[in-house]
C-alpha cells in the first residue's frame, strides 16, 4: 500500500568508505526539526521501517507523516548496501559508517536505532555525540560494559552454542546465521497478540541471514560485544528506551537496568515500558506491529518534547 504523505522528496543514497552504505531519504513537505535515522537491527533491512508484513506504511511514513525528515539506511554488507565479506562485518564496522554518515549530512540528527542496534546507538554517542541530538533505543542490545557474557553450552570446530536470558543460540563458525522458526516464534514474533501472524510467511520472506561475528557480539560471546569507555558521559543528552511486554529478551528489570546504567553516566533518560502507558501486547518487532502507528507518535511526540 503507498501511504498519502505528501513529500517535498524521495531520494536514495550510497557511501562507499569506510564500507558501503545504502540509504532511503524520505522529506516531507513541511519538513521541521532534526532529521530521524533509522537503523534497524539484526536479520532484517531498513525494509522493516518502509512497510508491515501486512503491507501498512512503516515507521519511516509515520515519521514523515509527523513532520520529520526521515534517512533508513540498511547495514554494510546487507540489504542493498554494497557487498562486505561477512567476517569483516562488526558492530564497530557499523558504526563507522553510520559516524561517516552523520558528518556527510552535517547537522544534528535523531538517532533510532533497535535491537542489535541499540550497542552501535551507545556507541554512536560516546564517539559522535556532537551529530546526535537525541537517541531513541527500541528494545535495545546494551553495551559490553553492562551486559554479561553469556553460558557456554557446547563447541565445536562447526558451532559455539550459548544460553544468553531466555534464549539458546546456535552460533555458526565461519557461516552466516539463519533465522530458525524457534527464533523466528519465540525471539521476533513472541506471545504477544500485536504481530500480524496472518503475514508470518511474508515477514519470514523479508528476514536475512546475520553474520556469525555480529551475533557473537551481540550475545557478548567473550565479551566481545561493543564497549564504552568507563568515563564516558553523556551530558545530559536525552535518550528514550522503549519496551514491549511481550519481549522474551527484554523484561522489564533488564531493561530498567540499562536505563539506570545510563543516567548513571549523565543521560537525560526516559524508559517508556509500554504497558505504564496503557499499552500492553506488544513484542520485540513493534515496528512491524498493529499498533505500529501509535508507537510511533508516542516516539515522535517525546522527540518534540511533548511527553509521553
Amino acid at each position: 500500500m503507498r501511504p498519502s504523505v505528501p513529500l517535498k522528496r524521495a531520494a536514495t543514497g550510497f557511501l562507499s568508505s569506510p564500507a558501503p552504505l545504502y540509504f532511503d531519504r524520505l522529506t516531507p513537505a513541511d519538513a521541521r526539526g532534526d532529521p530521524i535515522v533509522l537503523v534497524h537491527g539484526g536479520a532484517h533491512t531498513g525494509a522493516c521501517y518502509l512497510t508491515t508484513p501486512d503491507g501498512r506504511p512503516g515507521w519511516a511514513y509515520d515519521f514523515t507523516a509527523q513532520g520529520f525528515d526521515v534517512l533508513v539506511v540498511d547495514w554494510p554488507g546487507r540489504g542493498r548496501s554494497g557487498h562486505v565479506p561477512p567476517d569483516r562485518i562488526s558492530g564497530a564496522l557499523i558504526v563507522a559508517a553510520l559516524r561517516q554518515l552523520l558528518h556527510q549530512l552535517d547537522r544534528p540528527v535523531t538517532l533510532l536505532v533497535h535491537s542489535m542496534s541499540g550497542a552501535f546507538g551507545f556507541k554512536l554517542l560516546e564517539q559522535a555525540g556532537d551529530r546526535v541530538t537525541r537517541l531513541v533505543a527500541v528494545a535495545p542490545a546494551p553495551p559490553g560494559n553492562l551486559q554479561t557474557s553469556p553460558a557456554i553450552i557446547e563447541e565445536s570446530d562447526d558451532a559455539l552454542e550459548v544460553q544468553q536470558l531466555a534464549m539458546r543460540w546456535r552460533i555458526p563458525k565461519g557461516a552466516d546465521f539463519i533465522v530458525d522458526e524457534h527464533t523466528l516464534n519465540v525471539k521476533l514474533i513472541g506471545d504477544g497478540w500485536r504481530f500480524p501472524r496472518a503475514s508470518i510467511d511474508d515477514y519470514r520472506a523479508s528476514l536475512v541471514p546475520i553474520p556469525s561475528r555480529l551475533l557473537s557480539e551481540r550475545q557478548n560471546v567473550r565479551r566481545s560485544q561493543l564497549r564504552l569507555a568507563e568515563d564516558t558521559r553523556f551530558s545530559g543528552t536525552p535518550i528514550l528506551v522503549m519496551s514491549g511486554t511481550h519481549d522474551i529478551d527484554h523484561p522489564r528489570e533488564v531493561d530498567m537496568a540499562l536505563v539506570d546504567w545510563l543516567a548513571e553516566r549523565g543521560a537525560s533518560v526516559e524508559f517508556a515500558w509500554l504497558a505504564d502507558r496503557g499499552i500492553e501486547g506488544n513484542g520485540h518487532m513493534m515496528m512491524l506491529e498493529d499498533n505500529s502507528s501509535e508507537l510511533a507518535h508516542v516516539i515522535g511526540a517525546w522527540v518534540r518534547g511533548e511527553g509521553g
